[in-house]
């Protein structure tokens, strides 16, 4: 029987896993230019300051969910290959924090306000703004990069890393697409929620869920026939997670999320919660309600007061309580799909608390 291993206590596995990679990854490098450490640092900083470890818990129990063992030399070759989704998951951070010219993640400064902050600081030549823009794409870059070398350098055989290809190559294609249409239908204005589905099924869904899902459970070799099964419920669960955290940008407490309340407001995002606002106003023939909201879709100095407005406009169309509706829908059908997939235990005890924390979560 299976001793539990890295099962109870995965995130600070995860941690360590990170802990030895960034601490090793960058001495080649800065033994040729040791300025370069600085912005090594702002990645590990990044990286190791925090986070829900959400996409590597999903992989872990893929793998186990497959037949994975819980500890061991593959165990530990499967513990750094879902590690590696936190450098994936740091690239796409830091870049969406400069695309959508947030201020703050996770309680504190984007990395871009404080790399400018420190090119001011020190008085450096040029524009801090441009220098801090420039240090978090090249620092995302960096924890792409090394997201390639953490999976590639993972303790196992080659034969099994081959089989988690195709999952990695997919999500990496498949976060990125799933950006730039969040960028592309903010600039058409598409305010349907059709797009804002779409968007959350590829840059959220299957991302967060379905991929590392599929990651793990091919590192144990899971038949075609599983690997469907999971993305079924990957999907569903992800479309979910991404529903709960549209709601959490207009309604979540500050210091609870560590970002501003209506920040989504602010940056434009044609989230499902504000598409079916404006249809549903429409709907109703509401206009206030529906000006309250449209107007305040990419406002970058909405107000507190304003964004309260909005708040209530979204719950008085009912907006609100059909998103709800939408994520007990999702939760309902992910369960299902999860029954039916017939994990190893306890996987399936352990993706089911997952389903819960990511569905009805405060932060």
């Amino acid at each position: 029987m299976d001793v539990p291993g890295f099962d109870d206590d995965l995130p600070a596995h995860v941690e360590r896993a990170l802990t030895a990679f960034l601490g090793r990854a960058g001495d080649e490098i800065v033994r040729t230019e040791p300025s370069v450490a600085a912005g090594i640092d702002v990645l590990s900083g990044f990286v190791l300051c925090g986070g829900k470890r959400i996409r590597p818990t999903f992989a872990w129990w893929g793998w186990r969910g497959a037949g994975g063992a819980a500890s061991g030399e593959a165990a530990e070759g499967a513990l750094q290959v879902v590690a590696s989704l936190e450098l994936i998951q740091a690239c796409a951070l830091i870049h969406d924090d400069l695309i959508d010219s947030s201020d703050s993640r996770r309680g504190n400064p984007t990395v871009h306000v404080a790399s400018a902050k420190v090119h001011a600081d020190h008085g450096w030549l040029g524009s801090p703004a441009t220098f801090g823009l420039a240090t978090a794409v090249l620092v995302g870059d960096l924890a792409l990069a090394w997201a390639d070398d953490m999976f590639a350098e993972a303790p196992l055989p080659a034969q099994t890393l081959a089989k988690a290809r195709p999952a990695w190559r997919a999500m990496r294609t498949e976060v990125l697409a799933g950006q730039y249409l969040d960028v592309r239908t903010q600039a058409v204005g598409d305010a349907s929620p059709e797009a804002a589905l779409r968007i959350d099924r590829l840059k959220t869904a299957a991302y967060t869920v379905q991929r590392p899902l599929h990651l793990g459970a091919a590192l144990a070799g899971a038949d075609d026939r599983l690997v469907d099964t999971l993305l079924e419920f990957g999907g569903d669960v992800g479309v979910a997670f991404q529903l709960r955290d549209d709601l959490l940008g207009v309604f979540g407490d500050p210091s609870v999320t560590g970002k501003p309340a209506g920040d989504d407001l602010r940056e434009g995002k044609r989230t499902l919660l504000v598409a079916l606002g404006l249809r549903l106003a429409d709907e109703r023939g509401d206009r206030t309600a529906a000006k309250v909201i449209a107007d305040a879709i990419g406002k970058a100095d909405l107000s507190d007061t304003a964004v309260d407005a909005v708040r209530e406009a979204l719950t008085s169309v009912g907006a609100v309580g059909a998103v709800e509706h939408r994520i007990d829908d999702l939760t309902a059908s992910a369960m299902a799909a999860l029954e039916r997939a017939h994990l190893a235990e306890p996987a399936p005890a352990a993706l089911a608390d997952l389903v819960g924390k990511a569905t009805r979560r405060t932060s």
